[in-house]
C-alpha cells in the first residue's frame, strides 16, 4: 500500500513482485492488442452513435468537465422537463448518424475479409449491434475512416483517423524497426488530439494502453505473434462455455 498524504493510491500489490526475477523483466504483462483494439473501437462507435451502455458521454461526464474547470460550455442545461446536453465535437446529428450507418450498410468487402457488416447495422435506430473482435478489427483498420469522412468536425475526424492508421501500422505483418520511434511519437500526439476534442470520460484504461503497444512491438516482435485470435479460434464454443478460468493451449 502506497500513501500520498492522506490519500491511498494503491490497495494491493501483485504477488508476482515477490519473485526475484520479476523486477528484471522488460515486459511483465503482454498486452493483448485484439481486445485493446476492440474496446477502443466500441468506445468510439458507442460515443459517436450514442449507443446505450457504450457511450462515453452523459450528464455525469459533463459534470466532471465542469468540476475540472474545462470545456465549461458543454455543461448540462437543466429545463423543466428534461436536461439538455450541448453538442460537443464528438456528437453527430441524427442525419449524420444515418449517413454513417448507411455507409456501413452499403459496404461490400471481398469474401473472407470480414463478416457481413450489413448484418451489424440497425438503420431503424442508427446503431451498430453485435460487433465481434474481428469486426472491430476491420472497422478500425479500414472501414471507420471511410464512414466518417464527411461527418464530424474536421479536428475530431482527423484525430480518429490518425488512431485508425496507428492500429493499421501496428498490426502489420512486417514492421520497420527504424520507424517505431516515429510511430510512438505519433500515437502520443494522436491521444493528445483525442483528449483535446473528446470528453475526459472517453479515456479509460484501454485507451491509455495504446501508448505502450509500440514498446511491446520493439521488445516482443510483431503483434500477430501475440494476440488472441489463434487461441480463440482453437478454443471452441464448448470450451468457452464450460471453462471460465482455464486456458487451453494447443499441444505439439
Amino acid at each position: 500500500m502506497v500513501e500520498d498524504g492522506d490519500k491511498v493510491c494503491w490497495k494491493k500489490k501483485s504477488i508476482f513482485f515477490d519473485l526475484e526475477y520479476w523486477k528484471y523483466l522488460p515486459v511483465r504483462h503482454v498486452l493483448d492488442v485484439m481486445h485493446i483494439e476492440k474496446n477502443v473501437c466500441d468506445s468510439i462507435i458507442g460515443t459517436l452513435l450514442e449507443i446505450p451502455g457504450k457511450n462515453k458521454d452523459g450528464i455525469a461526464a459533463r459534470l466532471d468537465l465542469l468540476n475540472m474547470g474545462v470545456k465549461t460550455d458543454l455543461q448540462p442545461e437543466y429545463g423543466e422537463r428534461r436536461t439538455r446536453l450541448p453538442p460537443g465535437p464528438w456528437n453527430l446529428s441524427r442525419a449524420e448518424k444515418r449517413e454513417v450507418c448507411n455507409s456501413f450498410y452499403g459496404m461490400k468487402v471481398p469474401e473472407g475479409y470480414s463478416s457481413n457488416i450489413k448484418n451489424l447495422v440497425s438503420l431503424q435506430d442508427s446503431r451498430l449491434l453485435g460487433l465481434k473482435s474481428h469486426d472491430c478489427h476491420t472497422l478500425m483498420q479500414q472501414l471507420l475512416p471511410v464512414a466518417i469522412r464527411s461527418v464530424l468536425e474536421k479536428p475530431a475526424r482527423y484525430a480518429i483517423t490518425r488512431l485508425c492508421f496507428f492500429f493499421n501500422a501496428i498490426c502489420a505483418k512486417t514492421v520497420d524497426v527504424s520507424k517505431l520511434d516515429k510511430l510512438e511519437e505519433d500515437v502520443v500526439v494522436t491521444l493528445c488530439l483525442l483528449e483535446k476534442y473528446f470528453s475526459h470520460s472517453f479515456f479509460d484504461i484501454m485507451v491509455h494502453l495504446v501508448v505502450h503497444l509500440v514498446r511491446e512491438v520493439r521488445l516482443c516482435g510483431p503483434v500477430y505473434f501475440r494476440w488472441m485470435y489463434p487461441f480463440e479460434r482453437y478454443m471452441n464454443n464448448d470450451v468457452l462455455e464450460h471453462s471460465t478460468t482455464a486456458i487451453y493451449l494447443p499441444t505439439s
